[in-house]
């Protein structure tokens, strides 16, 4: 949530005593938990922002979300009780960028990705991971987005296989329609249990 705040640097520092008034100008859609048709109740309820959330009693949100009603009372205020679970098994590595000016150019693009592939790749590495999945993804200046993968049956060999899977992904989605705002890729699909499975690429691409 700090991240999107403050992009397309994504510096920015939400602390526990900041915590109340920044959520209460949050726009209730941005809450983790409220989807759309949540969203959509909620506004149809009077409910736009964290502040309008906070004015309504334990008693009323339950008898209007039932169970949830605790929680959206408590996330109104800033506060989550949930565990903080740092060794979650990773199911992707992943880094993304967003551009200060949008752009529907290939070469601008490509040129995006050159240091993604190697924060992905050096992750994977430090990691000691091997990946079958390479995922692109595209956001666009209405904030639209598309994704792309394309899945090997051994893992990728190196940074050099990511870069062309990933460029050759970029450009099976042009002619662009309209001009992107963000790039990313990932990994996905790790053999780290399968130590003796060959790192060549089987396919041509």
């Amino acid at each position: 949530m700090a991240s999107d705040h403050r992009k397309p640097n994504a510096l920015f520092v939400i602390t526990p005593a900041m915590g109340p008034d920044f959520v209460a100008e949050l726009p209730i859609g941005r809450f983790h938990g409220v989807g759309p048709v949540t969203e959509a109740k909620m506004k149809r309820l009077g409910i736009e922002t964290g502040a309008d959330l906070r004015a309504w009693t334990p008693e009323r949100l339950r008898e209007t979300f039932g169970s949830a009603g605790a929680y959206y009372h408590a996330v109104a205020r800033g506060i989550d009780e949930r565990p903080v679970r740092a060794h979650r098994v990773r199911k992707s590595i992943g880094a993304e960028t967003t551009f200060s000016e949008d752009t529907a150019a290939f070469e601008v693009l490509a040129a995006r990705l050159a240091p993604l592939f190697d924060k992905v790749w050096a992750g994977a590495e430090a990691k000691g991971m091997r990946a079958r999945t390479v995922t692109l993804k595209l956001k666009f200046s209405d904030f639209a987005q598309v994704t792309r993968a394309k899945s090997l049956s051994v893992p990728v060999a190196d940074r050099a296989a990511l870069e062309r899977i990933g460029l050759d992904l970029l450009a099976g989605l042009f002619p662009l329609r309209r001009s992107a705002r963000l790039i990313g890729v990932s990994l996905s699909g790790f053999a780290q249990d399968a130590p003796e499975a060959p790192l060549q690429l089987g396919l041509a691409l």
